[in-house]
């Protein structure tokens, strides 16, 4: 057993070393052209040249690190997929309405991806939604959460219908959803909003508005109104009174800059943060928080601010104008539907659910259709696509993510469409949901891989 003393002497001595290390740091970064000085070398000690060794690779690193404020900006960012294998376990959840036909599409595609790049997705279903309530009396069981967690990713359909719309809240699809998220952890909602050139005419906006546009909207998805507390219907003074809080903590707000910033850094260098500044106390802290963030840590990317009422306005006079949006809970929820009708359909657009870690959730922005469920009416372009975005995000095989979007892009070429896409007098083939599944994993299987691969 070593004595007091000798721990003492071992940190005085630990403390000398470190301080002449910072010393020398200093001077290496301030004064180099002292340690070029080939004398003053050869005269140093060996404990000398240690330091000055140490020196030049610390102020390399500090250097490195300055100019490269993207790398910086990635390690603080959770957008990084698991280690890539060659199999993968992912959770199904096919959920309501159109989600078993979409489903069945999806996985038909996944399954030809699999069979031409040699690896495996293992799909286990579980219950979500309004199926989970009339199977087991609850919108989100415990053991398709524990089967998430435990899962490399999620691929979710759609959920809910009129079927469950009276029952009490906690026993409504939805309530299954905000559970999942809050659960799992899932804080960023990513939903990209492209044009797509065989798409143009099927938006309600003029081609010279939308064509070309290219839009991704971040939104916080486990903060706000929608979870803040207090919450409630009370009486008050003989009459009824409804209140919810929109709430958000420094902490929420600086990890959701971090993604926004991160992907922004990834695409066209833009971001605008959209708020209420100039009423809400809770948007102002918003702003002051992301301004800090972007600037500090990612002063590669241009950032804006905007009013959401302008903003609702900016995204259909101009859309052009954006690249990455990022936004709270309930202003995201309204922007990011009202993005994905440029596009000119929700049947066309894919999303992705983040957490700090863990696997994410990935499905499409559309709803559950339950008026044309068993109809074989469905797009199941938005659920390949999330696929898409999973193959990205989550299981790391981004050239196999590719070649799915290259393959729903060459089936437009083709000419095949699907009811909500299907334009009067386009002279296109109009197909149900299982055909276009079909034609999806027929071109997956035969079409050229990407020339380039993004990363």
């Amino acid at each position: 057993r070593r004595s007091t003393t000798n721990h003492t002497n071992d940190n005085s001595r630990q403390t000398l070393t470190l301080v002449k290390t910072i010393i020398v740091v200093n001077i290496v970064r301030f004064h180099p052209d002292l340690f070029f000085d080939q004398l003053f070398f050869q005269k140093s000690s060996i404990k000398m040249k240690f330091y000055i060794a140490t020196a030049f690779f610390a102020s390399s690193c500090t250097a490195f690190v300055a100019k490269h404020p993207v790398h910086k900006a990635f390690r603080q960012s959770p957008l990084q997929a698991v280690s890539k294998k060659e199999s993968y376990a992912v959770t199904l959840l096919p959920g309501d309405g159109i989600g078993p036909e979409i489903t069945a599409s999806t996985k038909q595609v996944l399954a030809a991806l699999c069979t031409r790049f040699g690896f495996e997705i293992n799909l286990k279903e579980a219950l979500i939604g309004g199926a989970a309530i009339d199977a087991v009396n609850d919108p989100f069981p415990q053991e398709t959460l524990d089967q998430c967690l435990s899962s490399d990713s999620v691929l979710l359909a759609c959920i809910g219908g009129y079927k469950w719309d009276t029952n009490p809240r906690e026993l409504r699809p939805e309530s299954g959803l905000l559970k999942m998220r809050k659960e799992m952890g899932l804080f960023a909602n990513l939903r990209p909003a492209k044009v797509l050139p065989q798409l143009i005419d099927a938006s309600t906006l003029k081609r010279e508005v939308v064509e070309g546009v290219d839009v991704m909207v971040v939104r916080e998805l486990t903060g706000d109104v929608y979870f803040g507390t207090p919450k409630g219907i009370d009486v008050i003074d003989g009459q009824r009174v409804g209140y919810n809080n929109m709430i958000y903590s420094e902490s929420e707000i600086d990890r959701i800059a971090r993604v926004a910033g991160d992907v922004a850094s990834k695409r066209g260098g833009k971001l605008c943060s959209v708020d209420k500044a100039n009423v809400l106390d809770v948007s102002q802290l918003w702003r002051d928080v992301v301004t800090e963030v972007i600037t500090k840590d990612f002063p590669d990317v241009a950032l804006s601010h905007m009013y959401v009422d302008n903003a609702a306005m900016q995204l259909i006079r101009w859309p052009k104008q954006f690249d990455t949006i990022v936004c709270g809970n309930i202003f995201g929820d309204i922007l990011s539907d009202e993005a994905s009708m440029l596009v000119g359909s929700l049947g066309m657009l894919p999303s992705a659910s983040i957490g700090e870690s863990g696997p994410g959730v990935f499905e499409p922005c559309h709803g559950s259709a339950p008026d044309i469920a068993g109809e074989d009416k469905a797009n199941p372009l938005a659920m390949i696509l999330s696929a898409a975005m999973m193959l990205h995000y989550d299981l790391d095989r981004t050239e196999e993510a590719q070649l799915l979007e290259k393959a729903v892009e060459a089936v437009l070429d083709q000419g095949l469409r699907t009811p909500d896409i299907k334009q009067e007098g386009d002279g296109c083939e109009l197909v149900g949901c299982k055909e276009m599944g079909d034609a999806v994993a027929k071109l997956v299987a035969e079409i050229e891989l990407p020339a380039k691969v993004e990363v």
